[in-house]
């Protein structure tokens, strides 16, 4: 979901500004403004407005680096956002093989390079010492120190993309590079944390919290990647034979729709649906609803094979099908529940949303909780903030 204030787009892609840019775009402009008071207060908050500006123009240039390389492998480009830390390019979907994924993650720090040696060229050939040569040039510098500091190989930064092709190219698995990358990135935000905070605390250099923050922040962000990965690799792993349940009866398709309501519409509690066969072959699905709404005339008269809807028009995943394939093939038909076939065509079982979260909890036991998953079980739904859907999506589309 698209959060902050829309200012525009770039080959289609919307642009927008987090309120927590103007934060930082203030101190910022104070900052650089602070080393030209040679200059006047005029011109120096000027040449301080300017650079932080421009700063934040190259950070977007350097995003859309990413994202055009990204729309040339076919995928999708959501946002770019300038927040707080930077900017941040919302892809929809991952590159399919490590190669590609390279070519985005080093399409941003190549941007930045290429913006140095333009504009340090630029300031060559403006008059010497001028305050707009000295502007060019440290701005030149930025994006020299951008490009670098993205090739820090640690998740979410760039060099931790890299990383993560590259690991992905010797094992072949992604989710490995990408445990891999976040765990580096954990470790380098921890060095930034301690080290800041030991310059903030010892050195009494104040400088040193921002550095804390942005390890903070590096930290969280590469926690997210791997525990959005954990999930992505449970659900392709998990396969629907190991999350059914079996909510449902089999009964005679032969039954009279009287002896059917006789027999089981009476029961305490009643199952959602039923299955009826006859000699021994799975026809199709009974529901409770479809005899209730038969007229009462008919109820001697007519079998379930009148009221059944067959299995060949029902939705239905294999046993082996993976729980993103489960999830998606419900979602896309409003599906409340989805019947699991066995590999001979019989009904193995049935996968509700709770179903879902219940094996996801044996998988990641410390990330869903018990009263999530009763609550999920109740109201066929998925807990709060846990966004399935859209993760099983990209799930299966890589």
């Amino acid at each position: 979901m698209q959060t902050g204030w829309r200012i525009g787009s770039l080959f289609g892609i919307p642009l927008l500004i987090d309120y927590s840019w103007f934060i930082i775009l203030a101190l910022a402009t104070r900052e650089y403004a602070s080393s030209y008071r040679l200059w006047g207060p005029a011109l120096s908050w000027s040449a301080g407005l300017a650079i932080a500006l421009l700063l934040f123009a190259s950070v977007l240039l350097h995003e859309l680096g990413h994202s055009l390389a990204a729309i040339s492998q076919g995928i999708k480009v959501n946002s770019i956002t300038l927040f707080l830390f930077g900017g941040v390019a919302s892809i929809d979907s991952e590159s399919k093989t490590p190669g590609q994924a390279f070519q985005v993650a080093i399409a941003g720090p190549l941007v930045s390079f290429a913006l140095f040696l333009i504009l340090g060229l630029g300031s060559q050939v403006l008059p010497p010492k001028s305050l707009l040569a000295i502007v060019t040039e440290r701005v030149a510098l930025i994006n020299l120190v951008l490009g670098l500091f993205n090739l820090i190989p640690g998740l979410p930064l760039d060099g931790g993309q890299v990383l993560k092709a590259a690991i992905w190219k010797i094992t072949g698995s992604r989710f490995a590079g990408v445990r891999w990358a976040a765990k580096t990135g954990q470790v380098l935000g921890l060095l930034a944390v301690a080290f800041g905070l030991s310059l903030c605390l010892l050195a009494r250099e104040y400088g040193g919290l921002w550095m804390a923050l942005i390890g903070w922040f590096g930290i969280r962000n590469a926690t997210a990647y791997s525990r959005f990965t954990s999930l992505q690799e449970a659900l392709i792993k998990i396969k629907a034979g190991d999350a059914m349940s079996r909510e449902f009866r089999v009964v005679d398709a032969d039954l009279t729709l009287r002896e059917f309501a006789d027999r089981y519409l009476l029961e305490v509690n009643p199952f959602p649906f039923y299955i009826a066969a006859t000699n021994g072959r799975d026809l199709g699905l009974v529901s409770i609803d479809d005899i209730r709404f038969t007229e009462r005339s008919q109820w001697p008269l007519q079998t379930l094979h009148n009221i059944l809807k067959p299995l060949e028009k029902t939705p239905t995943v294999s046993e082996k099908a993976s729980i993103a394939e489960v999830i998606n093939k419900m979602e896309a038909r409003q599906l409340s529940r989805i019947i699991v076939l066995s590999p001979i065509g019989s009904v193995a079982g049935t996968i509700d949303r709770g179903d879902v979260v219940k094996v996801l909890a044996k998988y990641l036991k410390p990330q869903i909780s018990e009263a999530d998953i009763k609550r999920s079980k109740e109201e066929n739904s998925y807990p709060q903030g846990l966004q399935l859907s859209a993760i099983a999506k990209t799930a299966q589309e890589n």
